[in-house]
C-alpha cells in the first residue's frame, strides 16, 4: 500500500535537495504551483504526470512511490527497465476499462485470475468453446501509422468471428500485452480498444496481462493476442457435419484485408513506398489497408436456430479453400464460381500494383470474402434475408459429390 505522507515528504526533500522552488518544479512540469503545493501535503500524483515528476526530482517511478532513495550500489526492478509501482498504477487506471454489467463476471481487477459463473440453465449439454489470436504483422503497420486502438478492434473481431461460425455465444476475453516499455497512453489505448471491441460483441473482457519484458522485446514493440470463451449447446454445434449434395454456398461481404495477407502487403509497401498515399476508392491505401476486421457475431447469431445452416467458414489465412475445406465433410466438393465473388477495389489494386495471379490472390486475402455459409437450398433465401440486415451476402456455389473439398470455377472478375 502506498504511504501518502512519506511519498510527500520525499518530493518535498529531493525538490530542496536540487535547490528548486515549488514554481521551479511546477514550469518544468507545465503544470501549476498549487499542484506541486498539493503533492509535498499528502496528495498523490496522477499516474501521467509520475513519470515526469521523478525525472525532474532524477529519482525513478519506483522511487517516487516508494516514498525512498535506494543507494547506487543496490539493484532493483526499475532499473532493469521494470518500474513495479508504476505498472500498478496505471493498471489501476486501467480497471475503468474491465467495468462490466455482465452479472456472471464475479471479480474484477486485482485477484490472481478472473471469475466467472458457467451455470447455462437454458442450454442442455452447454459446451465451452476455447479460442486465442492475434492480429499478425497487422498490428506492426498499425503502430507504425498511429492505429493502436483500431488493430485491438481487429484481434477481438477475428477471436469472436472464430467461435461464431462453430455457432458459440462469445462469454469472456482475457488479453495479454508484451512490450519492451509500458507507455502510458498506448497501454490505454489498447485496453480501451479490446475493451469496446468486446462490448460491440456482446462478451466482456474480464482480465488479462501486461508484460514488461526490456531484456526481450525492443523499447516502443507490442506483441497483442488475445483468448476467448464462448458457450454452445452440444446439438447446436455448427461444424459442417450436416453438409450434404446439393447445399448453397453464400459469400458475406468483407470489408478489406482484415488481418491477412500483410507480410505480402508490407514487402510490396517496402518496394514502393509511394503507394501508401494512393487513392482507392477515395480513401488513401493506408486507410483502405488499415479498416478493422469485420465482426460477423450479430449478423449470424439470429441464424444459428435455423435448422438449415450446414456450415460457417470464417476466411483468413489461406483464403477461401484453405478455410472452407476445414468443413467440408469427406466425398464431397464446394464447388465456387470466382466470378460470382464481389472482389473489392482494394484487392484489385493490389493485384494489379503487385503483379499477382489469382492463385496467389486467392491463398493470401479473402478477396471480398469475409464469410462462408453453407446452407439446404430451401433455407438460402431466409438466411440471405437475415445476413443482409448487416452485410452483402450472395451465392456463389453450390456443394456436389466429389473428391475435393474445394474446387473453383471461371475467374475473378
Amino acid at each position: 500500500m502506498l504511504n501518502n505522507k512519506k511519498i510527500s515528504e520525499f518530493i518535498t526533500q529531493k525538490r530542496k535537495q536540487l535547490g528548486m522552488t515549488q514554481t521551479d518544479v511546477a514550469q518544468k512540469l507545465n503544470i501549476s504551483f498549487q499542484a506541486i503545493s498539493k503533492y509535498e501535503n499528502g496528495t498523490l500524483p496522477n499516474v501521467e504526470i509520475l513519470m515526469e515528476l521523478a525525472s525532474v526530482l532524477n529519482v525513478s517511478v519506483d522511487e517516487l512511490l516508494l516514498g525512498c532513495e535506494k543507494g547506487d550500489e543496490n539493484f532493483s526492478y526499475s532499473k532493469a527497465g521494470v518500474d513495479i509501482s508504476y505498472t500498478d498504477a496505471m493498471k489501476r487506471e486501467m480497471a475503468v476499462y474491465l467495468k462490466t454489467d455482465d452479472k456472471r463476471v464475479l471479480n474484477g481487477l486485482g485477484p490472481f485470475a478472473s471469475l466467472y459463473d458457467i451455470h447455462f440453465p437454458n442450454i442442455e449439454s452447454p459446451v465451452l468453446v476455447l479460442k486465442s489470436e492475434e492480429p499478425g504483422s497487422k498490428q506492426k503497420l498499425a503502430m507504425e501509422y498511429g492505429y493502436s486502438e483500431s488493430i485491438c478492434h481487429d484481434m477481438i473481431n477475428h477471436l469472436v468471428n472464430d467461435i461464431a461460425v462453430m455457432g458459440a455465444i462469445p462469454l469472456a476475453v482475457l488479453d495479454t500485452i508484451v512490450c519492451g516499455n509500458a507507455e502510458k497512453e498506448t497501454i490505454k489505448s489498447f485496453v480501451k480498444g479490446i475493451s469496446e471491441a468486446c462490448k460491440e460483441n456482446e462478451c466482456a473482457l474480464v482480465g488479462g496481462e501486461t508484460s514488461i519484458q526490456p531484456q526481450v522485446v525492443d523499447k516502443g514493440v507490442y506483441i497483442l493476442t488475445s483468448s476467448i470463451a464462448g458457450i454452445v449447446s452440444r446439438d447446436k454445434i455448427i461444424d459442417g457435419s450436416r453438409i450434404s449434395e446439393n447445399d448453397v454456398v453464400l459469400a458475406v461481404a468483407s470489408n478489406g484485408l482484415h488481418t491477412n495477407g500483410y507480410s505480402l502487403v508490407r514487402m510490396i509497401m517496402d518496394k514502393m513506398p509511394q503507394i501508401k498515399l494512393d487513392k482507392v476508392e477515395n480513401e488513401t491505401f493506408i486507410e483502405q489497408i488499415m479498416k478493422p476486421h469485420t465482426p460477423y457475431y450479430k449478423a449470424v447469431k439470429n441464424i444459428y436456430s435455423c435448422h438449415g445452416v450446414h456450415g460457417m467458414a470464417h476466411i483468413t489465412g489461406g483464403g477461401i479453400e484453405g478455410n472452407l475445406s476445414r468443413i467440408i465433410p469427406d466425398n464431397l466438393s464446394a464447388v465456387v464460381d470466382l466470378s460470382k465473388i464481389k472482389m473489392l477495389p482494394i484487392f484489385h489494386y493490389i493485384k494489379k500494383i503487385g503483379n499477382i495471379n489469382d492463385k496467389e490472390m486467392l491463398s493470401t486475402f479473402n478477396c471480398g470474402v469475409g464469410l462462408i455459409i453453407v446452407v439446404s437450398k430451401e433455407y438460402e433465401k431466409q438466411v440471405i434475408k437475415e445476413i443482409r440486415k448487416y452485410y452483402d451476402c450472395y451465392e456463389i456455389g453450390q456443394i456436389q459429390n466429389g473428391d475435393k473439398k474445394v474446387e473453383f470455377t471461371g475467374m475473378l472478375m
